[in-house]
């Protein structure tokens, strides 16, 4: 039997850091699709009123007016405390690619509406660094993005901050239920 070596704190590190891996992967937050998939239903139903055929609305896009689209769910389970949304692209290639992450939006919560959030919902940094919506800007083809609506054990404030990794691995942790609307974009 092999024995490991090292620092009792890189060892807990290292350790940590592989399962936090492992368990984003297979949610969907971090890494392109993968055979590992986190232990919960992928049972609500998400739609959008700003997608036509699969296709997304170049309103919501970075030639247009760069804020988020309307999403409504239903199929929340009960025993949900909270919801968060995160949209990506798990084909880019820095993948994943996160465009929006909100999260801490009520249980009762059906829907956003276009450009505004819930009260009470928090939004975490983007890949581009910055909190908010980041528009998608597909260059000389069709591309495709997911909207996965997430059903939460917890409210996740005041214990997370906005941060890409910390609000990742809190929707990890907490999700009790899932939904996903694929779209594409049109260049």
């Amino acid at each position: 039997m092999r024995r490991l070596t090292g620092q009792p704190g890189q060892l807990r590190w290292g350790v940590l850091g592989a399962a936090a891996a492992t368990v984003l992967s297979g949610c969907g937050l971090i890494g392109g699709p993968s055979t590992v998939q986190l232990d919960v239903p992928n049972i609500i139903t998400v739609t959008s009123p700003d997608v036509n055929n699969g296709v997304m609305s170049a309103m919501y896009t970075c030639r247009g007016r760069s804020e988020h689209p309307g999403l409504h769910w239903s199929g929340v389970p009960q025993g949900t405390k909270s919801i968060a949304v995160v949209m990506d692209d798990s084909a880019a290639p820095i993948s994943p690619y996160i465009y929006w992450i909100v999260f801490d939006i009520g249980p009762q919560t059906t829907d956003i509406q276009p450009g505004t959030l819930p009260v009470g919902a928090r939004e975490a940094v983007n890949s581009n660094d910055k909190e908010g919506y980041a528009a998608p800007c597909p260059r000389n083809e069709t591309h495709s993005y997911r909207f996965t609506v997430y059903a939460l054990g917890k409210m996740l404030s005041p214990h997370v901050g906005t941060g890409l990794k910390s609000a990742w691995w809190a929707i990890a942790q907490n999700a009790i239920a899932r939904g996903r609307l694929p779209v594409n974009v049109d260049p």
